[in-house]
């Protein structure tokens, strides 16, 4: 057993296991320790990040792993592989994309205990590194570049194709990075049901990043967080969903969505899936997101389902405005 990340590190080197899998947060702490001891070990590597700020430096890491002969993958849960997945399907054979918006909508059984240090970690670490914005602002893709948008902007009131409805905002999420490289598109914007979409929340959440980048108040948050109690609450609806609205230069729309079932469920059926891919010798050397390694089928395999046209409800395919 290796208790700290050093002595992880270290033990990769002396072992080379075939496949590294890191749910360790914060992902902007252990994704670059980590993932550089795999390619100088000759190990693959998996995480379940799902932060503008791990997956971006994971990505960036591409040609390194191409020279060292390994497949290094971020994102292998719910959010990306949902979200990326939809908007592969809807891009099929289509040129570059002009606007693209991305929708999480997970759906989880919440078990008792404390926070923890590490989900803790990962809720105050921000963005550090990520370009575009401050530590704790959010992003958006426009004119192909990060840029920074308030988190909790572009609320929208989406109509699940169950019927029930839910609000989504912005949030900078791993998914914005796999959305845009997935469509080719100048302007992306990541949401979730997750956000804070109130105007009040969202007037205070730049006051709340100002007190977040002071170091001591950043450590005492954590402390606190850390040992905040969940109580036991089963899902507030029966399926997840990831959801890709997309636009294109010549006047096309598309709208897609993804089915899953309990997100954590699916979470782990993605890193089972993905692991065990590149543990047969599935992989490709270079950095990747799951849909662009391994396509749509990634996801109907861990048990999603892409819907077909119902009545009232935009599926796959071509749409046009006010069919919502």
């Amino acid at each position: 057993m290796a208790g700290t990340l050093r002595q992880m590190t270290g033990e990769i080197t002396r072992r080379r296991p075939r496949v590294v899998i890191n749910t360790i947060g914060p992902f902007v702490e252990t994704t670059p320790l980590l993932a550089t001891a795999c390619m100088t070990a000759g190990s693959d590597y998996v995480d379940i990040a799902n932060d503008v700020g791990s997956a971006g430096f994971l990505l960036s890491c591409h040609e390194r792993a191409v020279g060292a002969g390994r497949t290094l993958v971020t994102g292998a849960g719910f959010g990306v592989t949902a979200t990326e997945s939809v908007v592969v399907k809807l891009c099929e054979n289509r040129p570059a994309a002009a606007r693209v918006r991305v929708d999480m909508v997970p759906s989880v059984d919440i078990e008792a205990g404390p926070m923890g240090e590490a989900l803790a970690g990962t809720i105050v670490a921000g963005l550090p590194g990520a370009p575009g914005g401050g530590r704790y602002a959010g992003r958006r893709y426009e004119h192909g570049r990060l840029v920074r948008a308030p988190i909790g902007a572009d609320p929208e009131s989406l109509t699940l194709p169950d019927g029930s409805r839910v609000t989504t905002a912005g949030m900078p999420l791993g998914e914005l990075l796999a959305a845009q490289r997935a469509s080719g598109a100048d302007w992306v914007l990541s949401a979730s049901s997750e956000a804070p979409s109130s105007p009040a929340v969202r007037a205070i959440m730049p006051l709340a990043g100002a007190l977040l980048s002071i170091g001591a108040v950043r450590g005492f948050a954590q402390r606190r967080l850390a040992r905040v109690q969940f109580r036991q609450q089963q899902r507030p609806r029966e399926h997840s969903w990831g959801h890709a609205r997309i636009e294109w230069a010549d006047g096309t729309k598309r709208e897609g969505w993804l089915r899953t079932g309990e997100a954590q469920a699916f979470t782990g059926a993605v890193c089972a899936a993905v692991t065990a891919r590149l543990a047969a010798g599935g992989g490709r050397p270079g950095a990747y997101t799951p849909a662009a390694l391994f396509g749509t089928s990634l996801a109907e395999t861990c048990g999603g389902a892409f819907l077909t046209a119902e009545p009232d409800v935009t599926a796959v395919g071509d749409t046009r405005d006010g069919q919502r």
